[in-house]
């Protein structure tokens, strides 16, 4: 996210749904036996372009899922989803973890793994072809997917940018 405006989202009037990632359950051992905690990650999102993720630690599972929604619900962003799929191929990236996004023609669905489907459905994208190469950890892979969705541009922007019409993006 070097040098790029991200479109941060009021969450007023926006009806969120949240998706379960990841749990993972955490072990100190202390002098008097062994102490459990837990972390979740969670993704949320309207499934018409606004999402975010969050990350939550508490003591029980159910805790710890509310604490990451709430964080997810402070960091939205939006991101543009074109006729049901990601308007372009890209990269994403986000430490050992490398994504790549293609669009993909209407009634493909969502193929993609894991941590990455639970991410591209939130954002309401429906037909996408979609690998996670590298590390599997699935905050790095809700990271970097979240990396290459950002990157992502909606044609209108292109065309203004190029001062053409939005016909002559698709056609050349």
């Amino acid at each position: 996210m070097s040098k790029e405006i991200v479109k941060r989202v009021k969450t007023t009037d926006i009806e969120l749904k949240d998706k379960l990632v990841a749990v993972n359950r955490v072990t100190k051992v202390t002098k008097g036996g062994r102490h459990f905690s837990f972390a979740a990650i969670v993704v949320v999102g309207n499934e018409k372009g606004v999402i975010g993720y969050g990350l939550g630690k508490a003591n029980e599972v159910s805790d710890a899922i509310s604490k990451g929604i709430e964080d997810a619900k402070r960091n939205l962003v939006k991101v543009p989803v074109f006729k049901s799929t990601v308007p372009h191929e890209q990269n994403g990236k986000f430490g050992g973890s490398r994504v790549f996004l293609k669009p993909a023609s209407a009634g493909t669905g969502v193929i993609a793994g894991g941590a990455m489907r639970a991410v591209l459905e939130s954002v309401g994208v429906k037909d996408v072809l979609a690998k996670s190469k590298g590390s599997s950890n699935p905050h790095n892979v809700v990271k970097a997917t979240l990396d290459a969705l950002m990157k992502m541009r909606d044609p209108i922007s292109v065309a203004r940018q190029r001062g053409i019409t939005v016909d002559k993006v698709f056609n050349g």
